[in-house]
């Protein structure tokens, strides 16, 4: 732009700069001389597999670590951002994945704590809740004041952390996978706040793998493999294709490994007839075979995740029967389910998968420990060692040991340990309930090879998804919940989104 006298105005420089970032954790590096600018005002997206090097450098922009070389530049002066107090005193704070909000106290105590108006040892606290309203109003955040923290939704606690972050005059926020616990209907309400925190001038490096989220929300994007930067982008330049080929190194052309279709004389594994949990499911009856990938499509509160419970022996059933390889199977418990031969990945693996605290190894071997146990009882290390290696050699593990903690893998890793658990033994039949919900889109394929690959080697396999992709990629059949009973079925390779979608939500398409 021309200023006046007719001389050309200098570009304004990056918001924040980092030029040839490195940083090492005892021998693995995780940054290889990283260089990004970020542009003030703007949604700068941060991209790559679990184990890329994003959310080190989100943590490095918000002084949460040091760079071990490279230099660092705010407002283009350099700056060593040593710490969180210090980033934050440059207007500078980060949203990390665990909030560090108090239960127990008010949003408005939370917004506010340790920074509270008043005079001497007394806190004017309508003072802070007219900058709490002057807070909401600017940037259309609203959450109630006086509500307890405890009592908020995952959604509105990260309304309560940006706040906190703008009430600290903050400029730029770091956050790291925001919408990772969040359902489709909160993470679209939070990319409506961190649209209108940018149109307000306010920067956001928004760390994600969830790729259409990007693409709707960012203005540029930085991808990143292996520690490097690939490139950075406007992201109207982008698409989810370019963007994964960029990620994982390769064209993805087959998101899906090959399907091969079970033997037509291939014998029912499970059978289940008019089965039915009051107020969860009712009617249920289908059948899955050796060697076929069955997938339960539907909306949430459709019925798939309490069907699939049941199965597993998590909760009984109130009607109707099944049968496992062709005898009576009514599982009382998971206990009884996993000697019967069915195996289940949950959810949650955090919630309800693994003990974050314990080894790989002990994760893998906790549903089988009596096959390593001596009459004393005590564990034979050797032979679960064994068994714990050989399963973590089948699930692929990368990047850890069976001695590392379950809490220091990757989201794709994790995972894969929750599979391997299942694998120390064979299984008649597979569960899996969103098998790569948190997962990375390199991490993912790996996993659809792991199920295509027991499928192959004659397992059952039956699995709940809410990825219409992964849903028509995986499928040999799919199975459609609607309001707790089945609403149809579709050969996998004949379903399309619009037909799967027109019997999930009840209309024609």
């Amino acid at each position: 732009m021309d200023d006046p006298s007719g001389a050309l105005t200098p570009p304004s420089p990056p918001h924040l700069e980092v030029r040839g970032v490195s940083k090492r954790f005892g021998g693995a590096v995780a940054l290889r001389a990283v260089d990004a600018a970020v542009q003030e005002g703007t949604v700068h997206a941060l991209v790559g597999e679990n184990g890329a090097g994003k959310s080190t450098l989100g943590k490095i922009m918000a002084g949460s670590l040091s760079p071990d070389e490279g230099t660092v530049s705010v407002n283009g002066r350099p700056a060593e951002l040593r710490s969180p107090r210090r980033a934050l005193e440059m207007g500078i704070t980060m949203v990390a994945q665990e909030l560090s909000l108090v239960p127990q106290r008010t949003v408005l105590d939370n917004v506010f704590l340790g920074m509270e108006s008043g005079r001497g040892p007394f806190i004017a606290s309508g003072r802070d809740r007219d900058r709490l309203a002057r807070l909401t109003e600017e940037y259309g955040i609203e959450v109630h004041p006086d509500l307890p923290v405890s009592r908020l939704s995952v959604a509105d606690q990260q309304k309560v952390e940006i706040l906190r972050s703008l009430a600290r005059n903050a400029k730029l926020i770091v956050m790291d996978e925001p919408t990772a616990r969040l359902s489709s209907t909160e993470a679209r309400g939070l990319r409506e706040t961190v649209r209108r925190l940018a149109d307000g001038g306010v920067t956001v490096v928004y760390v994600s793998h969830f790729l259409e989220e990007v693409l709707a929300i960012a203005d540029r994007v930085t991808i990143m493999r292996d520690g490097a930067v690939v490139r950075t982008s406007p992201a109207a330049e982008e698409t989810r294709d370019s963007l994964i080929e960029g990620i994982v190194g390769r064209s993805l052309d087959a998101v899906f490994p090959p399907r091969r279709l079970p033997s037509e004389q291939a014998p029912p594994v499970l059978a289940v007839e008019n089965l039915g949990r009051e107020g969860a499911f009712a009617e249920v009856g289908f059948q899955v075979r050796e060697g076929e990938i069955v997938v339960l499509a539907g909306l949430v509160g459709s019925g798939r995740s309490e069907l699939a419970r049941v199965i597993f022996g998590a909760d009984r059933a109130t009607s109707g029967r099944m049968t496992l390889d062709g005898r009576p199977y009514a599982p009382a418990s998971p206990r009884q389910a996993i000697r019967a031969g069915v195996a289940m990945v949950p959810e949650s693996r955090s919630a309800q998968g693994l003990l974050s605290r314990m080894t790989v190894r002990a994760n893998m071997t906790l549903a089988h420990l009596s096959r390593f146990v001596t009459p004393g009882g005590l564990i034979r290390p050797a032979p679960e060692r064994a068994a714990a290696g050989e399963a973590a050699r089948t699930v692929r593990l990368t990047g850890a040991t069976i001695e590392s903690a379950a809490a220091q893998l990757s989201g794709g890793n994790q995972q894969k340990a929750l599979f391997g658990r299942w694998l120390v033994s064979r299984p008649r039949l597979f569960i899996a309930d969103e098998p790569t919900r948190g997962v990375d889109v390199g991490a993912k394929r790996g996993i659809y090879d792991l199920l295509a690959g027991l499928a192959a080697d004659g397992m059952a396999v039956l699995l709940v998804s809410s990825e219409i992709e992964e849903v028509l990629g995986l499928a040999h059949r799919v199975l459609v919940m609607r309001d707790g009973r089945l609403a149809g079925e579709e050969p996998g390779g004949a379903a399309t989104e619009s037909s799967v979608m027109a019997l999930a939500f009840g209309g024609a398409q």
